[in-house]
């Protein structure tokens, strides 16, 4: 299994590029996996349902299966959040997991970055950034010391350049 992570800012388009990358990694035959990391309260259940009423009566696990997927839902109940080998231990075996968020995790990443955001690089301060993919060029005064810095609209290179540059794990 490889890993390799794509971070930005909220609001650069983190996931609309994942949208593009996901689907032309599946076309060169390989199985693809993510793990995003969000630092807001999620719930993927619906007060009133079964599943939910149980989760809230005190289950630590509920694993909901349904006719198309099924998904496990762990209560942390003021636990620490794990950490991301943690999280990719419990992973199915694919080759490429790729990671939205974990910005301080030390894997290679590819750093989304829109200069009409109005918002800094996360590079060069976050571990891991190897490439910078943007629809505008870096600072003059920035490109000599940048990692790579990719074209967001070439969705095919990104792909070469992330199975490129995925960690084994």
């Amino acid at each position: 299994m490889k890993i390799f992570g794509v971070a930005g800012h909220s609001g650069m388009g983190k996931t609309t590029l994942l949208e593009r990358l996901v689907p032309a990694i599946a076309a060169r035959g390989l199985v693809v996996s993510l793990i995003k990391h969000s630092h807001k309260n999620i719930d993927i259940d619906r007060p009133g349902k079964d599943s939910y009423r149980l989760r809230e009566s005190g289950c630590k696990e509920v694993l909901l299966l349904g006719n198309d997927r099924w998904a496990l839902m762990h209560e942390l109940r003021g636990a620490p959040e794990p950490s991301l080998d943690y999280l990719l231990d419990r992973m199915q075996h694919c080759d490429l997991v790729l990671v939205e968020g974990f910005k301080n995790g030390n894997f290679p990443k590819l750093e989304v970055w829109r200069e009409s955001v109005g918002k800094p690089t996360l590079w060069p301060d976050w571990p891991g950034i190897v490439a910078i993919a943007s629809d505008t060029l870096l600072a003059a005064s920035a490109q000599a010391t940048a990692p790579a810095q990719l074209d967001l609209a070439d969705a095919a290179s990104m792909v070469d350049f992330v199975l490129a540059h995925a960690a084994t794990r």
